[in-house]
């Protein structure tokens, strides 16, 4: 039941049913026979927030323990949040519409650097105080993990831990430790040491970080038994790795509206500059009875006409073509669609095109990342022209008309021939078909061509980059229009602002927690939307913090300096990032995992775990 003053509220916003609950497959439980109650926070939107697998994963997971009673929580759009802040009233959990300040552990999943001031502008709507340091006993623990914990620095300031890995284990042992310490009557202090003694958890309060004169990190030390370095926590069984049978299904529509089974973990690809394909390692594949269970269960439980088969690089699947006829017995006669993201242009095969083209019918898209075959072996893409151009060939001929390739510009050792080449690359895609005497009769060809700002990540082999300052991107976007000739091509650019902010945000310390409680404090939030961004208050806010965001782009770091991001531990070596980026100089590539190990180091996380 809705209480009467968030209903009188509803009529008076754009999307209601972001706020309302009652969704099918809501789990409701009794306050009075749980010890930890867990709101589970997305800092975006609904409609991203209820398209992640993450949150569907840890919300079953979490309320399959009878002591746990885990809700969502979402980032209210302005119409909401303006209404809340003026009726008094605050953020609540969707399940019980209690405010979010009742609950014993707000837990964040932090998926891109761009969500951080959602997090904060949460804490405020709820009562919470933002900084860690404020906050007193045992209440309000804030938790966060996913893809940003891996240099959680930025927003240190204002969580108690953070996990690092996949949090299936982790973050079932931390809520067991919060559930003692209620009963025992820990201080904060106490439960945070102790969580720290659990592998993969990260307190941030138990580092001293101390800097140069020039800026850079001169020590990280860990104090109260705290240990030196954060390890990774993985799932070595995928198979056995927790899954849901049922999602809960929104009223409204949004981003991925549909089933979503996770094929594989961690990619075997090593391209230099995906943080992904390295965070995510050892790879590991769900067998093809498995996925092909999950995925029918879901649609049959919560009525869903398309499933999506999710990872970083689903056609790496070994047994892929195996998979989807399976899936097609029950799928085609009931008329589901199967979605396919992250196809490789190397892996397509003509069989599996027409597999493809059986259940899904727009354009393909295909990331070369850069136009000349000399940068695409600096960053290990390791595809060829020929290979891009005989996936394009196997496309037209089955009938597509429509190929969207995406592009990075900035990339490490990019030269102005580079740039050019991206048209070039797509001369030959058009030219291509138009050659074919198979090509569909009466129809053009059209060639999207899609280019953003390289952003340098932390583990990776291009985690000690610059970034291409704002004006030499806009320069190379034009140089690179300057040379669109070709009809059948269509050329778009992101703008740099965002990727220059999330470059400061990824590869920053502890000092920009104050640069983002400034940002926060002028009205920056829900950063990742265009309508909201305000990149005039973030350089406001630098300004006044004192802090130059060029210190963390532009700059770029040396290779013997402490990283902000040390203490933690992914499983991949220094020493093979090291070698990698050497590699790249040389435009030498290094094979995929399944030709031949690199030595990165992951191998023993699956040993070890």
């Amino acid at each position: 039941m809705i209480p009467s003053e968030i209903e009188r509220l509803l009529p008076k916003v754009q999307k209601p049913a972001r706020y309302c609950g009652g969704e099918i497959n809501t789990i409701i439980k009794d306050k009075s026979k749980v010890t930890t109650r867990v709101a589970f926070c997305f800092p975006d939107l609904y409609e991203v927030g209820m398209s992640h697998l993450g949150m569907k994963l840890f919300y079953s997971a979490f309320n399959k323990r009878e002591e746990i009673w885990c809700e969502r929580v979402f980032a209210p759009a302005e119409d909401m949040r303006s209404l809340l802040l003026e009726n008094n009233m605050k953020l609540y959990g969707l399940e019980s519409f209690d405010p979010l300040d009742e609950f014993d552990v707000i837990m964040f999943t932090l998926q891109y650097e761009l969500c951080y001031t959602g997090v904060l502008d949460m804490l405020y709507l709820s009562g919470i105080p933002l900084r860690q340091k404020d906050r007193k006993g045992l209440e309000h623990l804030v938790m966060g993990g996913g893809p940003c914990a891996c240099n959680p620095e930025p927003i240190a300031d204002f969580f108690d831990l953070f996990f690092l890995g996949e949090g299936e284990e982790v973050d079932l042992e931390v809520l067991d430790l919060v559930g003692i310490a209620k009963k025992e009557g820990w201080s904060r202090e106490k439960f945070l040491q102790m969580a720290a003694q659990i592998e993969g958890v990260y307190v941030p309060s138990l580092y001293d970080i101390t800097y140069h004169e020039d800026g850079t990190v001169a020590a990280i030390t860990p104090k109260n038994g705290a240990p030196a370095t954060i390890k990774k926590r993985i799932m070595p069984d995928f198979d056995q790795a927790d899954f849901p049978e049922n999602f809960v299904v929104p009223f409204i529509d949004v981003v991925h509206d549909r089933a979503v089974t996770e094929v594989l973990r961690g990619c075997i690809r090593g391209c230099r500059f995906c943080q992904a394909g390295y965070i995510y390692r050892p790879y590991r594949e769900r067998s093809v009875d498995v996925i092909n269970r999950q995925a029918y269960d879901l649609c049959h439980n919560c009525g869903y006409d398309e499933v999506s088969l999710s990872s970083l690089s689903t056609s790496d699947h070994s047994h892929l073509a195996d998979l989807m006829e399976k899936m097609l017995v029950w799928a085609e006669p009931e008329h589901v669609d199967l979605s396919l993201p992250s196809l490789r242009i190397d892996s397509m095969t003509p069989h599996l095109l027409e597999l493809v083209q059986r259940v899904r019918k727009s354009g393909l898209t295909f990331a070369p990342e850069a136009g000349s075959q000399r940068l695409r072996d600096a960053i290990n893409k390791n595809i060829t022209e020929q290979e891009v151009l005989d996936t394009c060939r196997m496309s037209f001929e089955s009938g597509y008309t429509a190929v969207k390739l995406y592009f990075m510009m900035g990339l490490p050792t990019e030269t102005e021939e580079d740039v050019k080449a991206i048209i070039e690359l797509a001369q030959k895609v058009v030219d291509l078909f138009y050659s074919l005497p198979n090509r569909p009769k009466g129809k053009g060809v059209t060639v999207n061509i899609s280019v953003a700002c390289f952003v340098p990540k932390p583990f990776t082999p291009f985690q000690w980059e610059q970034q291409i300052s704002s004006d030499e991107y806009l320069r190379r976007v034009h140089l690179l229009q300057s040379c669109l000739t070709a009809r059948g091509v269509d050329y778009r650019y992101h703008e740099s602002d965002l990727s220059r902010l999330e470059a400061v945000l990824a590869r920053g310390d502890r000092r920009l927690s104050r640069v983002l409680l400034r940002a926060h404090e002028l009205g920056c939030k829900l950063d990742g939307w265009d309508e909201y961004f305000r990149y005039d208050l973030w350089l406001q806010a630098f300004s006044d913090c004192g802090v130059d965001p060029d210190f963390y782009t532009t700059r770029g770091f040396a290779e013997d300096e402490i990283l902000p991001w040390q203490t933690m531990d992914v499983g991949v070596s220094r020493a093979f990032f090291l070698r990698e980026r050497a590699l790249a100089y040389q435009s030498v590539t290094t094979p995929d995992c399944r030709t031949k190990c690199a030595g990165c180091g992951a191998r023993a996380l699956s040993e070890r775990a």
